[in-house]
């Protein structure tokens, strides 16, 4: 029996990479007198990956990661106005509006009258605080924990703390490699929902063979295949 149903936030409740797309394209434009866009992005996604470790996931980083990037193409010739309004795009992508993709709302009510929820998202916590608290969906769920990152140890800290264990656990969620495969790895299920913006550092090969991973198109997708699964 599944009694414990955990979600990712950004991307799989609702909308996040978009803001960052729009954001990466404001960027180009500041920058095209020093960079051609694709190489101004390959640049920041390496330093993006450079600053995990630092700066951890989320908007702030981000934002250094993009002024970082910018010192660097313009060979420390930067205006102040523009490390300015790449400040300015930082504020506005962390006080951006939270829209609930389609069926979560509807879905979220529905699985809370069978299972126990919870969030289990990485990023800022203030900045994730905030998102939770403006969704309108946070006292559904038992629990929420913002993670500095997602590894099986976290998943079956998870299972355990709030559910029965790791047998009854399942996590969904937008990326494979920090939702559904270390959730498998933990001796949970992991169910895989597509999102079409999901970030380059957050892709792998979906685990198909494996008997505990499951693919749904859309949240609302998720109550039938939970029915399915228990037998219910």
């Amino acid at each position: 029996m599944i009694d414990l149903i955990a979600f990712d936030a950004d991307d799989t409740l609702w909308h996040n990479e978009r803001f960052f797309k729009l954001t990466k394209e404001s960027f180009a434009g500041l920058l095209a007198d020093y960079a051609q866009a694709d190489h101004l992005e390959e640049r920041l996604l390496a330093a993006e990956k450079r600053n995990l470790s630092r700066y951890g996931f989320g908007v702030k980083g981000f934002t250094l990661s993009m002024i970082e990037t910018a010192i660097e193409v313009s060979g420390a010739d930067l205006p102040a106005s523009v490390v300015k309004q790449i400040l300015d795009a930082g504020r506005d992508m962390l006080d951006h509006p939270v829209e609930l993709l389609p069926g979560v709302g509807e879905t979220i009510d529905r699985l809370s009258k069978t299972h126990r929820l919870v969030i289990v998202t990485k990023g800022d916590l203030f900045h994730q605080e905030r998102k939770i608290a403006a969704s309108g969906i946070a006292d559904y769920f038992a629990g929420v924990e913002i993670v500095s990152d997602k590894s099986p140890e976290t998943y079956r800290s998870v299972f355990a703390r709030h559910g029965a264990g790791p047998g009854g656990g399942l996590m969904i969620g937008n990326s494979l490699k920090s939702d559904v495969i270390p959730a498998i790895e933990a001796g949970g299920w992991g169910v895989y929902v597509p999102h079409e913006l999901t970030w380059v550092i957050e892709r792998a090969e979906a685990p198909r063979e494996h008997p505990r991973y499951r693919e749904i198109p859309a949240v609302s997708a998720l109550p039938a295949l939970i029915e399915g699964l228990t037998g219910a």
